[in-house]
């Protein structure tokens, strides 16, 4: 979003967006997972809820906390008694809340309790129920080795965890693989990173589109693949491209979108846009328009109680794909 300047607590993300607008789907299933790795350079991470707050955040089920999403031998009345518990003590705590922290937390236990009293979302997250072929389809790699040590792991798995989630009652699903920031070096040139990086991406992003085709979904789940902007059109001393602002592309599937399409054009060098120039705006307000939000309507409040719009400078869904 990046109109200026920015509100009080800076904007929201597309997924905590539409996690307010929309609410979740299933009581079990958060609106909004995020698969994504965090990485140690900070703007390849997402930039949050916004002003939003909290309690629009992404739900982040990678690391330990996946063993705490089932009730360990606690009965359900046990877990009713501490539910009671814990709500008095908050009640102390809200009186003397100025902020939308209590609020943040009022959110995180429903959604504690709904995840604790189903296993929709523990049994989503459990590649071990699908079909061996099928997990083999997509490909596997190592969540610990983090690519050139500040991007994320080649994950490719995680594209299929993400299907599961959608299948679960989740809205939104985010995930990042490897780091396509490929300034060149001795040892990362723009050749070496493509043979690396390309094929298990090709491989795992064409069996999540036959899978959802496979399984009807193909017309629900709308599916987004695009970095935040271009490269250099020529390569560089470093045999790498650099950060270029004018253009980039991106790839739309699902949906029940027109598929089989370039939308735009480039010059030779792929440096501007010469034809059919589309935002990224344009972009979003499509993928709301595939989740039912008409965003010439839909509103959002910021702290400041002033009504803001989900996407910038009016931007209507692609009447090419819609």
């Amino acid at each position: 979003h990046p109109r200026q300047p920015k509100p009080s607590g800076g904007w929201p993300q597309f997924g905590s967006m539409v996690a307010k607008t929309l609410g979740p789907a299933d009581i079990a299933t958060p609106p909004f997972v995020s698969l994504c790795y965090p990485c140690t350079h900070g703007p390849y991470n997402e930039p949050g809820p916004g002003f939003l707050g909290a309690a629009q955040s992404p739900f982040r089920p990678m690391g330990p906390t996946r063993d705490d999403m089932v009730l360990n031998g606690v009965t359900l009345e046990r877990l009713g008694d501490r539910r009671s518990l814990m709500r008095s003590f908050d009640q102390f705590r809200r009186e003397a809340d100025g902020t939308r922290m209590m609020e943040g937390m009022d959110h995180f236990a429903e959604q504690a309790m709904g995840l604790l009293t189903s296993s929709r979302l523990a049994e989503a997250l459990d590649l071990s129920k699908e079909d061996p072929r099928l997990v083999a389809r997509y490909g596997t790699g190592n969540p610990k080795v983090f690519i050139d040590d500040n991007g994320a792991p080649r994950v490719p798995q995680s594209l299929l965890m993400a299907r599961r989630l959608i299948e679960a009652g989740a809205r939104v699903v985010t995930l990042n693989y490897s780091k396509w920031d490929w300034h060149g070096g001795s040892y990362n040139t723009i050749f070496k990173r493509e043979e690396e990086d390309f094929p298990i991406f090709d491989q795992c992003v064409s069996a999540l589109l036959e899978d959802l085709h496979q399984r009807g979904l193909d017309q629900d789940c709308s599916v987004l693949i695009a970095g935040e902007f271009g490269r250099t059109p020529k390569i560089s001393a470093q045999v790498g491209r650099d950060h270029w602002p004018q253009v980039n592309c991106a790839l739309l599937a699902g949906g029940g979108m027109k598929h089989g399409q370039v939308i735009g054009a480039t010059d030779r060098l792929a440096g501007e846009a010469v034809s059919r120039p589309v935002t990224f705006g344009e972009v979003y307000a499509t993928l709301f328009h595939n989740l039912g939000i008409d965003t010439s309507q839909a509103t959002i409040q910021d702290l400041n109680g002033r009504p803001q719009y989900l996407v910038e400078d009016n931007a209507k869904p692609l009447p090419e794909l819609v």
